[in-house]
């Protein structure tokens, strides 16, 4: 086997390094704050500034590891939003030396480690969610390193790594319910265990043992939750997203098909097709690690499924963990082609067609992210449609001008989400501005708003469509307001519209 010099893999990894770091943060701010960023970096302020909301984000049933990290970050960093999201920027990238000790681990290739390093930086899917104050890079992060201590557990069977195993499974579960995966999935890895003929059962009794306490170690460290008195609310959040037991056994198959062709078109689109024929070629083009094949689609191919059954409300992001063990088997394809091809033109073809059309699309999500080439879902949820905080910033900064001549009053369309949260991201350390969401938005102006508007100058803000408003994002007919501000997204004909309430 060909090895490579510590120069070559170190030089090799800082090159991927800086592609991976320029492509992440190149306009990290450009796209608008989203609803959930605005929720988890608002989590983060209030529990940096109480110890004792800590567990915060229970009250909405979610995990708190990424608000603690998050936590971190904001004491160093001025921005909240880019705070937020340097969580998953740093994230992303353990995740990419995570994949490269996994290929080198798993095919015992460091050829193969780097590549499947190298699929991670130009991984649309991934440069999205790298890019975002969301949960899931950080879930990925976690459930790779996961995988690559359960191959070294079924090599090794040693306490040291099951107990290292168990703490990272305790930092996904900390993270996401979905992290659970890398407990559930651990018997499959008996697959890769070293059947030494007359040490069997040795072999077998010692894993066992080992994989326990790993597994001990992750729900035990998940089980501090139950500190909080909120932590019952992580079951009804869950079930917004899946159906429990009880209520899928009702019609277990129902939403089979739609759920997989739904995530199936996800998958694809940002795989991209090279990318997934690739996959589909690992499992063929050599016999070789057939073992270590089978168990990365297994860890694939069974949480996509089981999402596919229970899911109930479903986005692309929650595929996004199960997609990670697919590029070690695209790095192994390209390996092997790059060892079978004479014509060192057409590999050279086929590697530019593979990443060509993942630049493609990686150049639209830094660039132009309302037009880039992913799944319409994200284009509308964080950028194309109302959760995307278009003329967040500017208007906080219209709302500080003005506090600056005497206190106002900013209510707000909606109580919990994008409003009044990213507000009070930006604006709640003024002590001249005092916020207020209100919901539903009835034909008449809260008496609240007249009264207010009698004592210090008040705004309303809309953001999202309005069914009592003749116009979708304006303010109903009616009320005593005059418009003072626009801010438009420029994707959709759809606007943030900020009005001042007139005295009476």
């Amino acid at each position: 086997m060909k090895t490579y010099s510590l120069k070559l893999i170190g030089v090799t990894l800082f090159v991927l390094s800086v592609l991976y770091f320029v492509i992440r943060l190149f306009n990290i701010l450009d796209l608008p704050i989203f609803t959930d960023e605005a929720i988890y970096i608002r989590w983060a302020q209030i529990a940096k500034d109480d110890a004792s909301w800590r567990f915060i984000s229970l009250t909405d049933g979610k995990q708190p590891s990424f608000v603690w990290f998050a936590i971190l970050l904001l004491h160093v960093v001025t921005d909240p939003l880019l705070a937020g999201r340097l969580v998953s920027v740093i994230s992303g990238f353990l995740t990419v030396i995570g994949l490269f000790f996994l290929g080198k681990e798993l095919f015992k290739s460091t050829r193969i480690g780097l590549i499947s390093a190298a699929l991670y930086v130009v991984y649309p899917m991934a440069v999205v969610y790298d890019r975002m104050a969301l949960y899931d890079s950080l879930v990925g992060m976690f459930m790779v390193w996961s995988f690559y201590l359960t191959v070294l557990l079924a090599r090794r069977v040693r306490l040291d790594v099951a107990l290292i195993l168990g703490m990272v499974i305790g930092g996904g579960v900390l993270t996401k319910t979905n992290a659970f995966f890398s407990i559930y999935l651990l018997p499959f890895s008996l697959l890769l265990l070293e059947w030494k003929k007359g040490k069997l059962k040795e072999t077998a009794v010692k894993w066992t043992m080992l994989a326990g306490i790993a597994s001990f170690i992750g729900f035990g460290i998940y089980n501090i939750l139950r500190l909080s008195p909120f932590f019952h609310i992580i079951e009804e959040k869950n079930a917004l997203f899946v159906y429990p037991l009880g209520e899928w056994l009702m019609h277990p198959f129902r939403f089979l098909v739609g759920n997989l062709s739904g995530q199936f078109d996800w998958l694809l689109t940002y795989l991209t097709i090279p990318v997934f024929a690739l996959i589909l070629l690992a499992p063929v083009v050599h016999i070789k690690f057939a073992r270590e094949k089978l168990v990365l689609l297994i860890w694939f191919f069974l949480p996509f499924v089981a999402l596919a059954l229970f899911g109930k409300t479903l986005y692309p992001r929650f595929i996004f963990f199960m997609t990670l063990f697919l590029l070690p088997l695209a790095a192994f394809t390209i390996d092997w082609l790059s060892g079978r091809l004479k014509n060192r033109l057409l590999l050279g073809l086929i590697l530019a067609i593979t990443f060509a059309f993942q630049m493609r699309a990686v150049f639209g999500i830094i660039t132009e992210f309302g037009t880039s080439p992913i799944a319409q879902s994200d284009r509308n949820q964080y950028s194309n449609d109302w959760p995307a905080g278009w003329g967040i910033k500017e208007s906080s900064v219209f709302f500080e001008k003005e506090a600056a001549s005497g206190p106002i009053f900013v209510a707000t369309q909606g109580t919990f989400g994008l409003m009044p949260t990213s507000y009070e991201i930006y604006l709640s350390d003024n002590k001249n501005i005092q916020l207020k969401g209100y919901w539903p938005i009835d034909q008449t102006i809260p008496e609240e708003l007249l009264a207010m508007s009698e004592e210090k100058t008040t705004y309303v803000v809309f953001y999202q469509p309005c069914v009592n408003c003749v116009n979708r994002f304006e303010a109903p007919v009616g009320w005593p307001v005059t418009e003072v501000a626009r801010y438009d997204n420029p994707y959709r004909d759809s606007y943030m519209t900020i009005y001042q309430v007139k005295k009476e």
